[in-house]
């Protein structure tokens, strides 16, 4: 673990910082606490006790103090989703996301969601924005409008091609909105099923619930676009079947509809030197039906869930913004931000005046962007606050059992702690070191889960 070989690379400073923590007396316990946070790059530091006691005796059943940890402190995970602050953090995200999602193709036993979801209809499908201008690309024929054919890596992809004809305020606007664009094309879809169904709106609640997960992604010009699961249920969600003229091609059908439809469109009114506006989603819709197992042609459960979790941990880093707030536009040429994304960046700034109530300023490190990066509608499968509390109930189940209390009744148990905020973060020998454990706990993990994923395919593919 300490071999100066695997740390080669290191500058002086940081191998020298490293091997003092590896030097001291509290490494062990170190090592052990931040592997039970999973290698996290940036921990939060706690100092404080917790102590059990019975109800009724007053028994000390067990105490806990941070005064014998390194450093007099208890780090725990920071729980950071982006894999540009915290990629051990990250990574357990994406595990979080890619079960919520599977869930709702394949069902989860531990959840209630039977696997009788399977049989739904459900598609996959990415929402585009609209165009904002002519950018760099990679056609699938051809070259680029410039006269070049890029590379895949090529930093111009994505950026205008004319800077100065580019709609950048139309560009951060439309992210801004896209969250209410979603809410306007789903409202749109129940009516484009319904009247394919024959019913009223209020008839299709009594027969028919629509369901969905989705994620968004930053394309490289600064575009946001939705991919999504959308599913069909009975009116009682996963657990009940569709009606008989629910299908796939009719799902499609509708789909397709509600996203070309007028009222799937957001208005924004003129201000100062800003024209009015109506937001539509662009016109590259890709819809796919979802199959347990594909057959060359069709994404499987498997494909669409992992596709949906390496999305969740990401933001528009892939632009070259910051992934945090910006406090003044000085920070860009701190940190070389190219000029495509800087014009989206100012762009906030300035529509920040004339929106106020749009607050673009404050989301201008997301070129825009205010919405939930990962949502779900309310029966599509569990939740990652159960996956979460799930994941705690079980620590808590071996803490108890470490501590010879598991056949103590919890409701007889006082648990009183005193808790502070000590800091957080590494020094930059502890960073190296984090960064090795969280290699090695995610290497064991994703030999683990795809076990797992394999245990499914076969299961799946059994008659």
């Amino acid at each position: 673990m300490t071999d100066t070989a695997t740390f080669a690379g290191l500058d002086p400073i940081t191998l020298g910082d490293l091997l003092r923590v590896a030097g001291s007396p509290g490494f062990d316990r170190w090592q052990d606490q931040i592997r039970r946070t999973g290698g996290c790059a940036d921990p939060i530091h706690l100092r404080g006790w917790v102590m059990h006691k019975d109800k009724t005796t007053g028994e000390l059943l067990h105490h806990y103090s941070t005064e014998n940890e390194p450093g007099g402190r208890l780090r725990v995970a920071c729980g950071n989703r982006r894999a540009s602050r915290c990629p051990a953090c990250a990574w357990l995200y994406a595990g979080d996301t890619y079960r919520l999602i599977r869930a709702g193709l394949a069902g989860d036993e531990d959840k209630d969601i039977p696997a009788t979801v399977r049989d739904h209809p459900r598609v996959f499908a990415t929402f585009t924005a609209p165009s904002f201008g002519p950018v760099h690309n990679r056609p699938d024929r051809g070259v680029c409008r410039c006269g070049t054919r890029h590379a895949e890596d090529d930093p111009a992809l994505g950026t205008a091609l004319d800077p100065e004809t580019y709609d950048y305020a139309g560009a951060v606007l439309f992210n801004n909105h896209a969250g209410e664009l979603w809410h306007r094309f789903v409202n749109r879809l129940r009516r484009e099923i319904a009247a394919r169904a024959g019913l009223t709106q209020r008839e299709l609640k009594e027969v028919c619930r629509i369901s969905y997960g989705k994620v968004a992604e930053f394309q490289k010009r600064g575009a946001v676009h939705f991919h999504a699961v959308i599913r069909l249920d009975g009116p009682d969600g996963p657990e009940s079947p569709p009606a008989s003229w629910a299908t796939v091609t009719l799902l499609e059908d509708a789909l397709r509809a509600a996203a070309a439809h007028h009222y799937s469109s957001v208005s924004i009114p003129a201000a100062g030197d800003q024209p009015a506006r109506a937001f539509k989603w662009g016109r590259q819709l890709d819809v796919r039906p979802v199959k347990a197992f594909g057959d060359g042609s069709d994404i499987t459960e498997q494909a669409v869930a992992s596709y949906v979790a390496k999305y969740a941990t990401k933001a528009a880093e892939n632009t070259g913004t910051l992934d945090r707030r910006i406090g003044e536009l000085a920070e860009l040429d701190r940190h070389g931000v190219p000029d495509h994304t800087r014009r989206l960046i100012t762009a906030c700034r300035d529509l920040d005046v004339l929106y106020p109530d749009r607050r673009l300023w404050a989301w201008a490190h997301m070129l825009g962007f205010r919405g939930h990066f990962s949502s779900k509608s309310r029966r599509y499968s569990t939740t990652l606050g159960d996956l979460r509390q799930a994941r705690a109930d079980y620590r808590a189940a071996q803490e108890h059992a470490v501590l010879g209390l598991d056949d103590v009744d919890p409701d007889s148990v006082l648990v009183l702690a005193d808790w502070q905020y000590a800091g957080h973060g590494h020094t930059p020998g502890e960073s190296a070191l984090a960064a090795t454990i969280a290699r090695d706990l995610e290497l064991n993990r994703e030999t683990a889960r795809e076990a797992l994923r394999d245990q499914h395919a076969q299961e799946g593919a059994a008659p």
